[in-house]
């Protein structure tokens, strides 16, 4: 066990905005792995900010080996429309950084649309060490962009950063956007998909809903609060997709932390497949309804 403790102290205030008095949106304990404890998200009343609190400290994430863990990754076939949607405002970057990359599944599965691209990748984990091993990216950061210590030439160098996800386990979301910012050159393209915290997901399936693992996912960011802060840094949003973005996965992932660990693993297996197959099939009607799980933002850094 680890000598320091595992959690900060509880805070008071919103960690975005400091609007005090947030309320509790839901407590849930390790759902995915049945390891001890349990974990409260809070949710600011002023700017509905998502937050764990009290949040683990580095010594916590390291004991229940959240640093791996992001929030559920996108399919192959999501990975390439990511990948269209910034090549209609980039054809033909020369260099693209993919902030928590993991195994740089990203970079793999957009190369045939970016082939000239140089793509770089940072993660919390040394999974990126092999990633470049495996030559799937080429130059590798083990870390969170935000934390003080990432080369400086970073800044300024790359045509795309993107952030797939990662901002739900940085320990500061608003450094490390900054940091995604720093790192676009001017006149460069900044691409975000997160969980979005107001789909109707949530409020349905609550703890069993994939967004709010814990403790996994130290926030979640709703759009609004992105698109201003993003603005606050000078860029431009020139899209917002809740629809393209949405990821089909809200019944199997519920279904498969609900039965995974209470049914024999081939009939959980089975209804697991099962929920997915449903989730495909309505995917084309939810993903214009309030039931839509993620979103996706695309920001101009100007000249």
């Amino acid at each position: 066990m680890p000598t320091r403790p595992i959690h900060e102290p509880r805070r008071d205030d919103c960690p975005w905005c400091g609007a005090p008095g947030p309320r509790t949106r839901l407590r849930a304990p390790d759902l995915r792995h049945g390891r001890p404890g349990t974990f409260t998200l809070d949710e600011c009343r002023a700017c509905a900010h998502v937050f764990q609190n009290p949040r683990l400290t580095p010594e916590g994430l390291a004991l229940y080996g959240a640093a791996g863990t992001v929030w559920r990754r996108a399919r192959r076939r999501d990975h390439r429309g990511t990948g269209r949607a910034v090549r209609r405002y980039c054809p033909e970057p020369e260099s693209w950084l993919d902030v928590g990359t993991g195994d740089a599944a990203f970079p793999a599965a957009v190369k045939e649309l970016f082939p000239y691209t140089s793509f770089d990748g940072t993660d919390p984990t040394e999974r990126v060490t092999a990633a470049a091993e495996e030559e799937r990216i080429e130059e590798a950061y083990v870390g969170h962009l935000g934390r003080p210590g990432l080369p400086r030439r970073l800044r300024g160098r790359y045509d795309v950063v993107s952030l797939l996800g990662s901002l739900v386990r940085a320990p500061d979301a608003r450094a490390e956007l900054r940091a995604a910012v720093d790192a676009v050159r001017p006149g460069g393209y900044l691409v975000l998909e997160l969980p979005d915290p107001d789909s109707a997901w949530a409020s349905l399936l609550g703890k069993w809903w994939h967004a709010h693992t814990q403790p996994h996912h130290l926030q979640l960011l709703p759009l609004p609060n992105v698109r201003a802060e993003l603005e606050g840094t000078g860029c431009r949003v020139l899209e917002e997709d809740r629809v393209t973005a949405h990821r089909p996965t809200d019944l199997s992932t519920a279904l498969d932390l609900r039965l995974g660990r209470g049914l024999p693993t081939p009939l959980a297996r089975a209804l697991v497949t099962t929920a997915h197959a449903t989730d495909i099939a309505l995917a084309p009607l939810l993903s214009r309804t309030p039931f839509t799980n993620t979103y996706r933002v695309l920001a101009h850094k100007p000249l």
